[in-house]
Protein backbone atom coordinates (compact mmCIF):
# COMPACT_ATOMS: atom_id res chain seq x y z
CA UNK A 1 0.00 0.00 0.00
CA UNK A 2 1.32 3.25 -1.05
CA UNK A 3 1.49 6.34 1.00
CA UNK A 4 0.75 9.79 -0.22
CA UNK A 5 2.79 12.41 1.06
CA UNK A 6 0.33 15.48 2.02
CA UNK A 7 -0.41 18.14 -0.58
CA UNK A 8 1.07 21.78 0.09
CA UNK A 9 -1.52 23.57 1.05
CA UNK A 10 -2.45 26.37 -1.88
CA UNK A 11 -2.20 29.34 0.44
CA UNK A 12 1.36 27.89 1.93
CA UNK A 13 4.49 29.98 1.94
CA UNK A 14 8.01 29.70 1.35
CA UNK A 15 10.73 32.57 2.58
CA UNK A 16 12.92 32.99 -0.62
CA UNK A 17 16.11 35.25 0.29
CA UNK A 18 17.93 37.54 -2.13
CA UNK A 19 20.61 39.00 -0.20
CA UNK A 20 22.23 40.14 3.07
CA UNK A 21 23.28 43.44 4.08
CA UNK A 22 23.68 46.41 6.93
CA UNK A 23 21.87 48.86 5.57
CA UNK A 24 18.44 48.93 3.90
CA UNK A 25 16.70 52.01 2.88
CA UNK A 26 12.82 50.12 2.25
CA UNK A 27 12.11 52.85 -0.25
CA UNK A 28 14.60 51.16 -2.19
CA UNK A 29 12.39 48.15 -2.77
CA UNK A 30 9.31 49.58 -3.80
CA UNK A 31 7.79 48.43 -7.00
CA UNK A 32 10.31 45.30 -7.40
CA UNK A 33 8.01 42.10 -8.38
CA UNK A 34 10.99 39.93 -7.23
CA UNK A 35 9.73 36.46 -8.02
CA UNK A 36 6.39 36.21 -6.88
CA UNK A 37 3.56 38.03 -7.54
CA UNK A 38 1.34 39.93 -4.42
CA UNK A 39 4.02 39.84 -2.18
CA UNK A 40 6.35 42.24 -1.20
CA UNK A 41 10.02 42.37 -1.33
CA UNK A 42 10.48 43.15 2.82
CA UNK A 43 13.14 43.38 5.06
CA UNK A 44 13.91 40.80 7.76
CA UNK A 45 16.13 41.48 10.24
CA UNK A 46 18.37 39.25 12.02
CA UNK A 47 20.84 40.28 14.75
CA UNK A 48 22.97 43.45 13.65
CA UNK A 49 22.03 42.61 10.27
CA UNK A 50 18.95 42.58 7.33
CA UNK A 51 18.43 39.80 5.19
CA UNK A 52 16.60 41.29 1.63
CA UNK A 53 13.29 38.19 1.75
CA UNK A 54 10.22 37.46 -0.42
CA UNK A 55 7.08 35.01 0.52
CA UNK A 56 6.84 33.19 -2.21
CA UNK A 57 4.18 30.34 -3.22
CA UNK A 58 5.49 27.17 -1.54
CA UNK A 59 3.99 25.04 -4.12
CA UNK A 60 5.27 26.57 -6.90
CA UNK A 61 9.40 26.24 -4.93
CA UNK A 62 9.70 22.76 -4.40
CA UNK A 63 12.64 20.73 -5.63
CA UNK A 64 10.81 19.52 -8.40
CA UNK A 65 9.84 22.71 -9.77
CA UNK A 66 13.22 24.74 -9.42
CA UNK A 67 14.41 21.48 -11.20
CA UNK A 68 12.26 22.17 -13.83
CA UNK A 69 12.67 25.63 -14.64
CA UNK A 70 16.38 24.52 -14.86
CA UNK A 71 15.46 23.01 -18.01
CA UNK A 72 13.33 26.07 -19.08
CA UNK A 73 16.23 28.63 -20.41
CA UNK A 74 13.34 31.25 -20.13
CA UNK A 75 12.49 30.95 -17.01
CA UNK A 76 15.78 30.77 -16.04
CA UNK A 77 16.63 33.83 -17.05
CA UNK A 78 13.66 35.16 -15.41
CA UNK A 79 13.64 34.04 -12.24
CA UNK A 80 18.05 35.20 -12.36
CA UNK A 81 17.05 38.83 -13.62
CA UNK A 82 14.62 39.10 -10.97
CA UNK A 83 16.94 37.94 -8.22
CA UNK A 84 19.21 40.45 -9.91
CA UNK A 85 17.52 43.31 -9.70
CA UNK A 86 16.32 43.20 -6.27
CA UNK A 87 20.34 42.28 -5.34
CA UNK A 88 20.89 45.46 -7.89
CA UNK A 89 18.86 47.61 -5.75
CA UNK A 90 19.95 46.55 -2.40
CA UNK A 91 23.59 47.06 -3.14
CA UNK A 92 22.60 50.98 -4.08
CA UNK A 93 22.20 51.14 -0.60
CA UNK A 94 25.56 50.06 0.77
CA UNK A 95 27.73 46.56 0.95
CA UNK A 96 25.26 43.76 -0.14
CA UNK A 97 26.11 39.87 0.21
CA UNK A 98 24.17 38.48 -2.45
CA UNK A 99 22.63 34.67 -2.16
CA UNK A 100 22.67 32.02 -4.52
CA UNK A 101 19.48 31.52 -6.83
CA UNK A 102 17.21 29.54 -4.75
CA UNK A 103 18.12 30.20 -1.51
CA UNK A 104 14.63 29.14 0.51
CA UNK A 105 13.13 28.25 3.85
CA UNK A 106 10.05 27.37 5.19
CA UNK A 107 9.00 30.57 6.50
CA UNK A 108 10.29 33.67 8.39
CA UNK A 109 11.65 31.87 11.75
CA UNK A 110 13.55 28.99 9.76
CA UNK A 111 14.90 31.76 7.44
CA UNK A 112 16.00 33.88 10.42
CA UNK A 113 17.07 30.70 12.93
CA UNK A 114 19.34 29.75 9.70
CA UNK A 115 21.13 33.18 8.68
CA UNK A 116 21.92 33.88 12.42
CA UNK A 117 23.96 30.54 12.62
CA UNK A 118 26.33 32.81 9.91
CA UNK A 119 26.39 36.38 10.98
CA UNK A 120 29.82 36.16 11.50
CA UNK A 121 30.55 34.95 8.44
CA UNK A 122 28.09 37.59 6.81
CA UNK A 123 29.76 39.98 8.61
CA UNK A 124 33.16 39.16 7.64
CA UNK A 125 32.11 39.21 4.13
CA UNK A 126 30.07 42.76 3.98
CA UNK A 127 33.38 44.10 5.48
CA UNK A 128 35.27 42.70 2.91
CA UNK A 129 33.83 43.98 0.18
CA UNK A 130 32.22 47.37 1.34
CA UNK A 131 33.29 50.34 -1.11
CA UNK A 132 34.17 47.69 -3.73
CA UNK A 133 32.48 46.28 -6.88
CA UNK A 134 32.82 43.13 -8.95
CA UNK A 135 34.52 43.69 -12.72
CA UNK A 136 34.09 40.72 -15.23
CA UNK A 137 37.12 40.98 -17.85
CA UNK A 138 37.11 38.61 -21.54
CA UNK A 139 39.70 38.65 -23.02
CA UNK A 140 40.04 37.36 -26.88
CA UNK A 141 42.61 36.80 -29.99
CA UNK A 142 41.82 35.75 -33.28
CA UNK A 143 41.55 31.69 -33.25
CA UNK A 144 43.96 29.25 -34.45
CA UNK A 145 41.73 28.53 -37.16
CA UNK A 146 43.14 31.43 -39.31
CA UNK A 147 46.57 29.40 -39.62
CA UNK A 148 46.63 26.95 -42.71
CA UNK A 149 45.25 23.97 -43.19
CA UNK A 150 46.97 20.89 -42.73
CA UNK A 151 48.53 19.92 -46.02
CA UNK A 152 47.60 16.76 -48.14
CA UNK A 153 49.93 13.64 -47.65
CA UNK A 154 51.52 12.83 -51.65
CA UNK A 155 50.70 9.65 -52.26
CA UNK A 156 54.33 7.69 -51.63
CA UNK A 157 53.03 8.73 -47.82
CA UNK A 158 49.70 7.32 -48.31
CA UNK A 159 49.12 3.41 -48.33
CA UNK A 160 49.51 1.37 -51.29
CA UNK A 161 50.69 4.83 -52.67
CA UNK A 162 53.98 3.30 -54.51
CA UNK A 163 57.37 5.76 -54.90
CA UNK A 164 57.36 9.44 -54.85
CA UNK A 165 60.65 11.69 -54.93
CA UNK A 166 62.14 12.03 -51.85
CA UNK A 167 61.44 16.66 -52.12
CA UNK A 168 57.42 15.55 -52.09
CA UNK A 169 57.86 14.08 -48.58
CA UNK A 170 60.49 15.75 -47.38
CA UNK A 171 58.48 18.92 -48.40
CA UNK A 172 55.46 17.77 -46.57
CA UNK A 173 56.75 16.98 -43.59
CA UNK A 174 57.93 20.53 -43.62
CA UNK A 175 54.66 21.62 -44.02
CA UNK A 176 53.28 19.88 -41.37
CA UNK A 177 55.87 20.73 -38.77
CA UNK A 178 55.18 24.10 -39.61
CA UNK A 179 52.12 23.89 -39.32
CA UNK A 180 52.03 22.14 -35.75
CA UNK A 181 54.66 25.03 -34.46
CA UNK A 182 52.25 27.74 -35.92
CA UNK A 183 49.64 25.95 -33.52
CA UNK A 184 52.13 25.83 -30.52
CA UNK A 185 53.12 29.47 -31.08
CA UNK A 186 49.50 30.74 -31.30
CA UNK A 187 48.67 28.86 -27.88
CA UNK A 188 51.96 30.26 -25.84
CA UNK A 189 50.78 33.48 -27.24
CA UNK A 190 47.29 33.14 -25.64
CA UNK A 191 48.83 32.03 -22.65
CA UNK A 192 50.95 35.26 -22.62
CA UNK A 193 48.21 37.27 -23.42
CA UNK A 194 46.22 36.12 -20.26
CA UNK A 195 48.86 36.33 -17.45
CA UNK A 196 49.59 40.06 -18.80
CA UNK A 197 45.90 41.18 -18.56
CA UNK A 198 45.17 39.61 -15.04
CA UNK A 199 48.20 40.24 -13.88
CA UNK A 200 48.29 44.10 -14.43
CA UNK A 201 44.73 44.19 -13.10
CA UNK A 202 45.52 41.73 -10.28
CA UNK A 203 47.57 44.71 -9.12
CA UNK A 204 44.77 47.00 -8.83
CA UNK A 205 42.32 44.44 -7.04
CA UNK A 206 41.35 43.40 -4.09
CA UNK A 207 40.77 40.08 -5.06
CA UNK A 208 40.72 38.17 -7.95
CA UNK A 209 38.76 35.05 -9.29
CA UNK A 210 40.39 33.20 -12.43
CA UNK A 211 37.23 30.86 -14.37
CA UNK A 212 37.29 28.36 -17.44
CA UNK A 213 37.89 30.56 -20.28
CA UNK A 214 35.09 29.29 -22.83
CA UNK A 215 35.85 26.85 -25.55
CA UNK A 216 34.83 28.04 -29.05
CA UNK A 217 31.86 25.51 -29.01
CA UNK A 218 30.49 27.26 -25.68
CA UNK A 219 30.80 31.14 -26.96
CA UNK A 220 29.82 29.92 -30.81
CA UNK A 221 32.48 32.13 -32.09
CA UNK A 222 34.38 30.82 -35.38
CA UNK A 223 37.10 33.41 -35.49
CA UNK A 224 38.25 34.32 -32.12
CA UNK A 225 39.44 32.49 -29.48
CA UNK A 226 38.47 33.67 -25.86
CA UNK A 227 42.02 33.65 -23.26
CA UNK A 228 40.92 34.97 -20.17
CA UNK A 229 37.67 34.96 -18.45
CA UNK A 230 38.18 36.46 -14.78
CA UNK A 231 36.32 38.76 -11.99
CA UNK A 232 38.03 41.26 -10.15
CA UNK A 233 36.91 42.75 -6.51
CA UNK A 234 38.02 46.20 -7.33
CA UNK A 235 37.85 49.75 -4.62
CA UNK A 236 35.35 52.01 -5.77
CA UNK A 237 37.96 54.44 -5.97
CA UNK A 238 40.03 52.45 -9.03
CA UNK A 239 36.80 51.97 -11.37
CA UNK A 240 38.37 54.28 -13.68
CA UNK A 241 41.95 53.06 -13.20
CA UNK A 242 40.72 49.96 -14.18
CA UNK A 243 38.98 50.87 -17.21
CA UNK A 244 42.20 52.82 -18.17
CA UNK A 245 44.17 49.92 -17.95
CA UNK A 246 42.16 47.76 -20.23
CA UNK A 247 42.60 50.46 -22.77
CA UNK A 248 46.11 50.20 -22.46
CA UNK A 249 45.92 46.38 -22.76
CA UNK A 250 44.51 46.62 -25.95
CA UNK A 251 47.05 48.53 -27.64
CA UNK A 252 49.45 46.73 -26.02
CA UNK A 253 48.64 43.24 -26.31
CA UNK A 254 46.49 43.52 -29.40
CA UNK A 255 43.89 41.43 -27.88
CA UNK A 256 40.20 42.10 -27.73
CA UNK A 257 39.16 42.99 -23.76
CA UNK A 258 35.85 43.24 -22.84
CA UNK A 259 34.36 45.07 -19.64
CA UNK A 260 31.30 44.35 -17.32
CA UNK A 261 30.65 46.06 -14.29
CA UNK A 262 30.12 47.31 -11.79
CA UNK A 263 28.13 44.55 -10.26
CA UNK A 264 27.46 43.32 -6.88
CA UNK A 265 30.27 41.50 -5.69
CA UNK A 266 29.14 37.89 -6.36
CA UNK A 267 32.04 35.74 -7.01
CA UNK A 268 33.71 37.55 -3.79
CA UNK A 269 31.46 36.76 -0.98
CA UNK A 270 31.99 33.06 -0.71
CA UNK A 271 35.51 33.36 0.09
CA UNK A 272 35.42 34.43 3.84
Amino acid sequence: MTTKQPATPVSATSTYVFAVCRRLDPAALTDLAGLAEGFPVRGLRFGPLTAVVQHVPAAEFTEEAWQRRLSDRAALEHCARAHHEVVTAVAACGPTAPLALATLYRGDERAREALEADTDRFTAALDRIENHAEWGVKAYLPAAARTPSAPTAPAALLPGGGSAPGGAGRAYLERKRGLHQAREQHHDRALRTAEDIDAALTRLATATRRLRPHSLEMTGEKHRLQVLNATYLMPAERAKRLLDAVEDLRHRTGAEVEVSGPWAPYSFVGEV
